[in-house]
């Protein structure tokens, strides 16, 4: 499915397999099959450690029950490589936040090393250097550069947005309109997947592979910036839809 990390495969599955309210979900066969997990021994200890860790919630002590639920600090976690789900369970505080750095080209490794750690902060390419969020990625930048030599390279800010069109700079910034293609696109795929003649479980696992590269792309913007119909809201109730239908008897 395109995600080989163990903790993220876990984190993503136990909320695809839920919804917004964050529920209990069992990792069966199914839920197994469809994220190429098994509940062999590095799976249980990496399951452990998240308990320990409190981004995951063992809901059933019965052995051998495996039932969890992401909780919220698992949920921030999540956002952190799939920003769009925030905004379906949090309100936007209308607060931009700008990236900036000019890291010397003999020093690209450190440049390249910070790009993939951000990657799914849902930063967009404002101008040269210049990246926008609006997430509340400011913590998380602080923890990932104090202390390491990209700190002196990097400035980060908070604002407002005074005046200028929008809608112009979205567009700008994360290319909204072929990302709306992207989805219709899925649309049609995910309507090939349920016309073929295989089983329900195959199915969603291929739906779910193409779901999350369409996520991998979408900065997660707020509805007050996107609107109620955003295509990606849209995409994530037909999943939905199509998760409960694959996953009946």
């Amino acid at each position: 499915m395109g995600i080989k990390e163990r903790r993220t495969k876990i984190l993503l599955l136990l909320f695809l397999f839920s919804d917004v309210d964050l529920a209990p979900v069992t990792l069966d066969e199914k839920a197994q099959k469809v994220f190429d997990l098994s509940l062999n021994q590095k799976t249980k200890s990496t399951l452990s450690a998240m308990v320990k860790e409190g981004v995951i919630l063992k809901t059933s002590q019965d052995e051998p029950a495996h039932v969890y639920c992401l909780t919220e600090k698992g949920f921030d976690d999540l956002v952190l490589n799939f920003p769009f789900f925030r905004y379906l369970r949090k309100e936007w505080d209308d607060k931009w936040r700008i990236l900036s750095y000019e890291i010397p080209e003999q020093r690209r490794e450190l440049r390249d090393r910070l790009r993939r750690e951000v990657a799914g902060w849902g930063l967009g390419p404002w101008h040269r250097s210049f990246w926008l969020t609006p997430h509340p990625i400011i913590d998380n930048l602080k923890h990932l550069v104090t202390g390491k030599e990209e700190e002196k390279y990097v400035q980060a800010f908070e604002s407002d947005h005074s005046f200028g069109d929008r809608g112009v700079l979205i567009e700008k910034v994360w290319g909204t309109t072929a990302l709306d293609k992207k989805y219709r696109e899925l649309f049609k795929q995910w309507h090939v997947i349920l016309s073929q003649d295989k089983e329900k479980t195959d199915k969603l696992k291929t739906v779910v592979h193409d779901y999350v590269a369409a996520l991998r792309q979408d900065p997660g913007l707020p509805k007050k910036l996107v609107g109620e119909n955003w295509i990606g809201f849209e995409a994530f109730n037909i999943f939905k839809e199509i998760r409960n239908i694959l996953l009946s008897q």
